[in-house]
């Protein structure tokens, strides 16, 4: 509707009747809606003594359901289309019970309900009259001039307080022009309607689609952390192992070799190639998930990250308790990079860590004395930091003027949870 509008063909095409058939049919749906709608609570309410009353009411309720699918068929005169339905949820189980029980629990519903109040208590009135107002008054001024010509004894007939053939005229030419005009205007209420009716009664499936993908982010996330703790687990339990025992073989090997030949010096440098792989497995599983987090939780991580760290870390951490493990590894990594950040790019002398629990949320702040001036699109590792974090409808806020100091801050959703070994 609101295409058609603004082209030139509007006057000329079927979008003019469409609207008048949109708003009609609005008005007579809408007066057969309040007189439901008005029988229902009043027949329930005189009756609410007794115990039929109480069903008359609830189907009172559920009267936004029938409303809200006649409704989106409706849409289709405004060319708002393909209309989505089916936007409740099936029953867990078969049986009208248990029916009434899924729609009444639904906001759907209760939506729908509001629409058809709204739409027989205010919409339907609006319709009755402005449709008349833009179709009936301007075609009776059109309509004048043929009314005095008809008056074939006096050659007078007065048509809204206008008497002869001039002021007749004057009177059709401005019925043309308030017709032009009211064709657009119920062509704006028309889109305005059906625009109102799409966002109330269509919005549900878009709103089940956000909270489906709420929930199936939740479930990566979940997903995501068993799997890296599978990938540590196999690496620590099988390659880790193995090398360990391919580094003492191959120390036996040098200890059996002969002293100062080349077979030993072979066997020397495959042994320290087999130490460093190991070392560069360890720091491989301690990236992937450290063993300290899975093990003491948040804060002993925090603390060996801070330990490790080249820069001094000032460490203040106060939590009630252990984390879900994604709100755990997502701080560590965090504390991770920025320290890493701090002790590659900001050139500072010391750090800080600070954090703890409240209202509901994790608050992890790294703050550095450095030189400031850290920027999120240059590479500084911050983007993928503020996309870990916004995984768990987190928040990420950096404060870093050029000069510094650079203050770090992360709140992350959660609630502590019951430690086992306490």
């Amino acid at each position: 509707m609101w295409g058609a509008l603004g082209g030139r063909g509007y006057l000329g095409s079927g979008w003019p009747w469409r609207a008048v058939a949109y708003l009609v049919s609005g008005a007579l749906f809408g007066a057969v809606v309040l007189v439901v709608i008005v029988s229902g609570v009043l027949v329930g309410g005189a009756l609410a003594v007794v115990v039929i009353g109480l069903p008359v009411l609830g189907l009172t309720a559920l009267a936004g359901i029938p409303v809200a699918a006649v409704e989106r068929h409706r849409l289709r005169l405004a060319g708002v289309g393909p209309v989505p339905g089916g936007r409740h949820r099936p029953p867990g189980r078969a049986g009208l019970p248990a029916w009434l029980t899924t729609r009444v629990r639904e906001p759907a519903t209760w939506r729908e309900l509001g629409y058809a109040v709204l739409l027989g208590f205010v919409l339907w009135p609006l319709d009755a009259a402005v449709v008349p107002a833009c179709t009936v008054v301007p075609l009776s001024m059109v309509a004048a001039p043929a009314l005095v010509a008809a008056d074939g004894e006096a050659k007078v007939l007065k048509v809204w307080l206008v008497e002869g053939w001039p002021a007749a005229t004057a009177a059709a030419a401005l019925g043309l022009v308030l017709l032009v005009a009211g064709a657009y205007a119920l062509g704006a209420l028309a889109g305005a309607r059906a625009e109102l009716a799409r966002v109330v009664l269509c919005a549900g499936p878009d709103g089940d689609r956000v909270s489906e993908l709420v929930r199936s982010r939740a479930r990566l996330v979940d997903a995501f952390e068993a799997e890296r703790r599978r990938i540590e687990r196999d690496l620590h339990d099988g390659a880790q192992q193995r090398l360990v025992a391919l580094g003492l073989a191959l120390g036996l090997a040098r200890l059996d070799a002969p002293p100062g030949g080349p077979l030993a010096a072979q066997l020397g440098r495959a042994h320290r190639e087999a130490e460093l792989a190991l070392a560069d497995l360890r720091a491989l599983i301690q990236g992937i998930h450290p063993k300290v987090l899975a093990d003491y939780g948040l804060p002993a991580a925090v603390a060996d990250a801070a330990d490790r760290s080249p820069v001094p870390v000032e460490l203040e951490l106060d939590l009630p308790g252990r984390l879900p493990p994604p709100v755990e590894a997502a701080g560590y990594f965090v504390v991770c990079e920025a320290l890493a950040n701090v002790a590659r790019h900001s050139g500072a002398g010391r750090a800080e860590v600070r954090g703890g629990w409240a209202a509901g949320r994790l608050v992890l702040e790294v703050a550095d004395d450095g030189r400031g001036g850290a920027d999120p699109e240059h590479g500084s590792g911050l983007t993928g930091l503020a996309d870990r974090v916004s995984v768990l409808d987190g928040r990420l806020t950096l404060s870093s003027p050029p000069g510094g100091p650079t203050l770090l801050r992360v709140e992350l959703p959660c609630r502590p949870t019951p430690d086992p070994c306490g």
